[in-house]
């Protein structure tokens, strides 16, 4: 695992799964996953607050007809205990994004799975392609949080309802294999 970094698997494995079972290494731009179960990876250091931009670019290899999403989190807190809680912004193969809150075990859906033309689907990759690359960012203001996919706007919440001061880092579902070149803050 990169130093600074934890991993923590998603409660919905029902305590059957471990860390363990997730691989996450130091692969230059960046990083190279491949979970087993849906996990969050964040370093605990990597924190925002107020108004800030967290940008993500990663590329998905084949994930055969799963349709998991993967993304990132923002606003995480208590991150390694039962209270956890951050919101996430996730995409799938598919072409569909998705943003939720997570309140100890409980999920919140802020927008459900809709379709984006701004995200490139894994079935529209160029001939001869391994992989798909797409660029997400969320810009968190006083009032409206703005989440984009290349550059595309496909989702405007207030920031009131959802949590956006703490932890960033990623969230990545069940089973995908995926390079993320850069995850910043700015």
């Amino acid at each position: 695992m990169p130093e600074g970094w934890q991993v923590r698997v998603d409660g919905g494995d029902h305590g059957k799964a471990d860390a363990s079972a997730v691989s996450f290494v130091t692969m230059p731009p960046g990083w190279h996953v491949t979970t087993g179960p849906a996990a969050i990876l964040y370093r605990p250091a990597g924190k925002a607050s107020t108004r800030y931009t967290l940008h993500t670019e990663i590329f998905q290899f084949d994930p055969g007809t799963r349709r998991e999403g993967y993304g990132v989190l923002i606003g995480g807190t208590d991150l390694e205990t039962p209270r956890q809680a951050y919101t996430y912004f996730l995409i799938r193969r598919s072409g569909e994004f998705l943003i939720k809150r997570r309140n100890g075990s409980a999920t919140t859906t802020v927008k459900d799975w809709s379709p984006s033309t701004a995200i490139v689907k894994f079935d529209d990759r160029k001939a001869g392609q391994q992989s798909v690359k797409n660029v997400l960012e969320v810009t968190v203001a006083a009032d409206t949080t703005t989440f984009l996919v290349n550059g595309t706007e496909v989702a405007r919440v207030p920031s009131k309802d959802i949590d956006t001061n703490g932890i960033v880092g990623l969230r990545i579902n069940h089973e995908l294999n995926l390079h993320v070149s850069a995850l910043d803050v700015r």
